[in-house]
């Protein structure tokens, strides 16, 4: 059995709403957190204001120090306290930005967070019959 099956398709869409969408620089690697202060950003941190959430404040972009304009990966997150699955969108990180950005948001019992790398491969069912 297969843990994850990519799509290069799917990553085609994400990276159609992501260079289309409105972002808002909201903190600068090294800023606290507003609410949890000993929380600091391992890389900056934006929104994509324009885009549908389950906060209502646009999509989360983590913006490594990579190629700003590529979506890199997605992270999943499962939160208890706010009862919500998320989704957050990393943009230019390399793996070691992609670590620290992992380490940052599941230092607490209530999120935990799962990371999706970006791959080309075009899985035999998503082909279509074209």
């Amino acid at each position: 059995m297969k843990e994850f099956e990519n799509n290069a398709l799917f990553w085609q869409k994400v990276d159609s709403l992501f260079l289309s969408g409105t972002k808002t620089l909201m903190k600068k690697k090294g800023e606290h957190h507003d609410t949890y202060n000993n929380l600091v950003y391992p890389v900056d941190y934006s929104r994509i204001v324009d885009m549908k959430s389950p906060s209502a404040h646009g999509v989360a972009v983590y913006m490594g120090s990579g190629n700003r304009n590529s979506v890199t990966g997605l992270i999943v997150a499962a939160d208890i306290l706010e009862k919500e699955l998320d989704v957050k969108l990393l943009a230019g990180c390399t793996d070691e930005e992609i670590e620290d950005v992992l380490r940052y948001l599941n230092q607490t019992e209530f999120q935990k967070t799962i990371v999706i790398r970006r791959n080309s491969v075009v899985p035999e069912w998503a082909q279509g019959d074209n």
